[in-house]
């Protein structure tokens, strides 16, 4: 059974930094795209980054862009979702989440992260003083 579980989430104080962990169950990392989304209270899920193998690709949205970067270890079936700069406006249940199809979009030279299948359970991540 396809096991996603998120870890990492906590407290920190705005400016800083917290590494977000999501494991997988199976080979799924190395076969099909991996995804970071986050909800805060009363907004709508935000798509924030995306990987995948074969080809090796890579997108991380606009928002948050040059703040918060995707990293991938197949060998431990892991995706991480690394923070810096935080913000309070930052402050949401962070999940991760993949799909069953590979599938593969390019637009505009840009990798579009695909529609997922399956969700973690989500972390909690809060930024304040």
């Amino acid at each position: 059974q396809l096991q996603l579980v998120e870890s990492g989430g906590g407290v920190v104080q705005p400016g800083g930094s917290l590494r977000l962990s999501c494991s997988v169950s199976g080979d799924r990392v190395d076969d099909y795209a991996i995804g970071w989304f986050r909800q805060a209270p009363g907004r709508e899920r935000e798509g924030l980054a995306c990987t995948r193998n074969r080809p090796n690709l890579t997108t991380v949205e606009d928002s948050v862009k040059g703040r918060f970067t995707i990293l991938r270890d197949n060998s431990k079936s892991s995706v991480y979702l690394q923070m810096t700069g935080l913000k309070p406006e930052d402050t949401a249940v962070y999940y991760c989440a993949t799909e069953s199809t590979r599938s593969l979009t390019i637009l505009r030279g840009r990798y579009v992260c695909p529609n997922y299948d399956y969700w973690g359970q989500g972390t909690q991540v809060t930024v304040s003083s």
